[in-house]
């Protein structure tokens, strides 16, 4: 089988493709024909060394959102049936931590997340494979999971309604996007911000309500003053993007984080937070119901994903340098 892995650390170019095992299929999985993959920052991350993998986990295949069709199943699935087309919610859970019983269940305790879906086929837990409906893609799908499944967790934990008004710092990135255009689909109003003017642009098709360009964290609070009060900052930035977003939220907002692309710390006024009421709450992916809430969406056209490019899988590498270079907005898939 065919697959494209990391055969060293670093950059794009130590993405090649191999002949890898043929997956064999456990008793609880199914065989998954992949038909999309997209690359998200966390396999970047991987790739660069900066995040557990290690050189001796070589060669590696990652690729954590996958969408395709069920071409083998093992003797104890009964959820699937071989023809089926189908998403992964990628999430590994451990099935028996109290976070796992009581939900939900993106805080289990050994959380992790699945990786092989740059090649041409993928043994998955089949208990988390999402049903597709049949007038949604298999790229537009494959763009689903990880950057949605976070935005639309992140809403929730920020208990955004209709009418609320919600800052999305780097709002053209992948989490960004889909925050964006489920935003819209709440009714609430977005502030985008964004260091490009031409990706700003591209924001207003996917209901943007406001679009600043902002150079720095410190430009923030001046950016947007004309726009408060604001009730929600979705902060998939982290670092100096955390103060700056905890300064500019109303009395009793909220600020929900997931990323560090901008850095793991932050000062933040105590003061300010407590005295203002203000909240700051971590999250990580979401849960296998958000990710069928928003295959609904995409199902009842409100809103399409965003794909910049496909790719073959010999051109997973170039997918990478894509990435790297950020001169894009929507997701890279590779459809091996």
């Amino acid at each position: 089988m065919r697959a494209a892995a990391f055969t060293g650390l670093g950059g794009p170019s130590n993405v090649e493709v191999i002949d890898a095992p043929e997956p064999t299929v456990a008793a609880d999985q199914a065989l998954v024909r992949v038909r999309g993959a997209a690359l998200n920052r966390h396999d970047l991350l991987y790739l660069q060394g900066d995040f557990r993998l290690r050189e001796e986990h070589l060669p590696f295949v990652s690729g954590v959102d996958v969408a395709g069709e069920v071409i083998d199943i093992g003797t104890d699935v009964d959820s699937v049936s071989v023809g089926d087309r189908v998403v992964l919610s990628p999430m590994q859970t451990c099935g028996k931590c109290k976070f796992c019983r009581d939900g939900p269940e993106n805080l289990c305790e050994h959380y992790g997340l699945f990786h092989g879906g740059f090649a041409e086929r993928a043994a998955v837990d089949a208990s988390r494979l999402v049903p597709l409906p049949a007038d949604v893609d298999f790229v537009s799908a494959a763009a689903l999971p990880v950057a949605y499944m976070t935005a639309w967790q992140m809403l929730r934990r920020a208990g955004v309604a209709a009418g609320d008004t919600v800052l999305v710092p780097g709002a053209t990135g992948g989490v960004g996007v889909a925050a964006v255009q489920l935003i819209d689909t709440l009714g609430a109003r977005s502030i985008c911000t964004s260091t490009s003017e031409s990706k700003l642009e591209r924001l207003e098709e996917f209901g943007a309500d406001y679009r600043l360009r902002v150079e720095a964290p410190d430009a923030l609070e001046d950016a947007v003053a004309g726009l408060r009060p604001i009730d929600a900052v979705l902060n998939h930035l982290g670092g100096a993007f955390t103060a700056a977003g905890v300064s500019v939220l109303r009395r009793g907002g909220r600020m929900v984080i997931c990323g560090r692309t901008a850095g793991r710390h932050s000062t933040i006024d105590t003061q300010d937070l407590f005295l203002e009421h203000k909240r700051i709450v971590g999250s990580t992916m979401g849960t296998q119901a958000d990710l069928e809430r928003v295959v609904e969406f995409v199902e009842n056209n409100r809103f399409e994903p965003p794909v910049h490019a496909t790719y073959e899988l010999e051109e997973t590498g170039r997918a990478f340098a894509d990435m790297v270079s950020r001169d894009f907005v929507g997701k890279l898939v590779v459809t091996p």
